[in-house]
């Protein structure tokens, strides 16, 4: 077994493997360290590219795109390790940015998960948009990140400096001990791509462990790498994802009010796409068919979690809608809101 594996799923990425992969291998590498590449059944030349520049990195290879969820289960399946440590391909990492999520990982064993503070490449002084400094939920299932709310992105001026618990860490980047993955079950590969992982966080705290934010850790991330951000299918696969991990993850007595109240919040969403013209219009009603669809599937996953649980989350989750907080009360950034 080894300490720590770095593990990349590519998936058509190749440009941006020939960017940043050299300094990940770099800054990553040491005794206790080695950096894998799963290759999603990619069509541009990234497998073949790797193996002849990159020999001596572990590479793994998927015939088809087995999606997020479904690649990285299939690879840290074949890799043994204390610590996995996810990585999409369109990270820039910096130095010392691994040694602080480790070595909080070691300090902390009731941590199932860490991320480190998510820059963006582009406007490197702003957070990104995937993560930020550390995610969150409301109460009806909407993410957003101390650092970004929606689309509003903060300019990273040292305020949130403060290693804290948060509810999920960005699959961006994000460190997940081997042990607690194998026990809560890795992702749900029905979500193929996008809140898997905020699905798997909230199986963590239901275990009772914890997902924290280090900020002594630094990586700068493009984002909409694979799947831009605004586009249709994002934006389906982001609402049907989160009602899914609703219907799995929520107690018994508040599973039929919040998805009926979720389901208005919705269709608010629709109109506005509706009045502004927007084509994501039609991504929201698929998401809603869709789900309903696979509610059948989706009962045998909500009886596992139900045997996982042990307690209910004690952090991450705002009480509130963030909708109305947002649009109505104008609370634009993160310190606006209130958790109690």
């Amino acid at each position: 077994m080894i300490r720590t594996a770095v593990v990349i799923l590519n998936w058509n990425g190749l440009s941006w493997l020939k960017r940043f992969l050299a300094d990940v291998i770099r800054l990553s590498t040491d005794d206790e360290t080695k950096v894998f590449v799963a290759d999603n059944g990619s069509a541009d030349g990234s497998f073949e590219w790797l193996a002849k520049n990159f020999p001596e990195t572990e590479l793994i290879r998927f015939d088809t795109n087995l999606g997020f969820a479904g690649g990285y289960n299939a690879a840290l399946n074949q890799i043994n390790a204390k610590y996995f440590v996810l990585l999409n391909s369109d990270v820039e990492v910096t130095e010392n940015w691994l040694k602080p999520l480790v070595s909080f990982m070691d300090r902390n064993p009731d941590v199932a998960s860490c991320q480190p503070k998510i820059r963006s490449l582009a406007k490197r002084e702003f957070f990104e948009y995937a993560g930020a400094a550390g995610g969150y939920i409301d109460k009806y299932g909407y993410a957003f990140c101390r650092g970004r709310i929606f689309d509003n992105v903060e300019k990273d001026n040292g305020q949130y400096d403060d290693p804290a618990d948060i509810f999920w860490s960005t699959g961006a980047c994000m460190v997940v001990r081997a042990a607690a993955w194998s026990k809560c079950g890795g992702f749900d590969e029905d979500f193929f791509a996008h809140m898997e992982e905020i699905d798997l966080c909230w199986r963590f705290h239901l275990s009772g462990l914890r997902v924290a934010y280090v900020p002594g850790s630094v990586v700068y991330h493009a984002g909409g790498g694979a799947l831009p951000y605004g586009s249709e299918l994002k934006t389906y696969l982001n609402f049907r994802n989160s009602l899914y991990l609703l219907y799995k993850n929520l107690p018994d007595e508040k599973l039929k009010s919040i998805l009926f109240k979720r389901r208005i919040l919705d269709g608010i969403a629709a109109l506005r796409f509706l009045f502004t013209g927007h084509e994501n219009l039609r991504a929201i009603w698929k998401a809603h068919r869709d789900y309903y669809r696979a509610v059948k599937f989706l009962k045998p996953k909500r009886s596992v979690v139900k045997k996982l649980t042990i307690t209910q989350p004690r952090h991450g989750i705002l009480n509130k809608s963030i909708v109305f907080r947002f649009y109505i009360l104008k609370e634009k950034i993160f310190s606006d809101l209130k958790f109690q």
